[in-house]
């Protein structure tokens, strides 16, 4: 693998981020943090919880050891999936940005083959950076998904990043619903 393979890398990830941090904007702090399915999922939760695994993917995983606290706790397992009440907006989005800004200290720091361990993969954790790279692109994306499909159930907000919507202009929205709709319970009747 080269530089150019590392940059392209490096480019998903900032597209990801992005597009993340564009996809809370616009939200007010009750329905930032309220549950918004049956697990509790939330969309601060969800960037808390990324920030918490950037910290360590490309912290601990590398001996590089995270500068500060992580929303970790043995006594709630869960801590890094939703805020307490006293925990800001505010406190989350420094978590995510000093995560990342670690996480790319890291990434500018070790070539693509530098060697790393994830001990909570037990046997198969010996790990390079380009497969951290690789495996955290994918937890963003899984867990931007996420975040966009709960978004749009709050104020119908969609688009793929900041000056991309990537959604048909001129779409009867409830019209298309109606024919989904239909077309489902047409499906469930034979």
């Amino acid at each position: 693998m080269s530089a150019d393979d590392k940059a392209m890398l490096v480019q998903y990830l900032d597209q990801l981020r992005e597009a993340w941090l564009w996809k809370l904007e616009g939200v007010d702090d009750l329905d930032v943090r309220r549950p918004l399915t049956a697990t509790g999922t939330n969309l601060l939760g969800l960037t808390k919880h990324v920030a918490a695994c950037t910290a360590e993917y490309f912290g601990l995983v590398f001996d590089r050891p995270f500068p500060g606290d992580l929303p970790l706790s043995d006594d709630d397992p869960l801590i890094d999936l939703w805020c307490p009440a006293d925990e800001s907006r505010a406190d989350v989005l420094d978590l995510w940005s000093r995560a990342w800004a670690h996480a790319d200290a890291t990434i500018e720091a070790l070539p693509l083959e530098a060697a790393g361990r994830v001990p909570w993969w037990g046997d198969r954790g010996g790990v390079t950076l380009q497969q951290i790279l690789v495996h955290m692109t994918v937890e963003l994306a899984r867990h931007a998904g996420q975040l966009d499909v709960l978004r749009e159930g709050l104020d119908g907000f969609t688009g793929l990043r900041p000056g991309v919507e990537n959604m048909p202009d001129g779409t009867d929205w409830p019209a298309h619903v109606a024919r989904v709709e239909q077309a489902a319970r047409e499906a469930a009747g034979r």
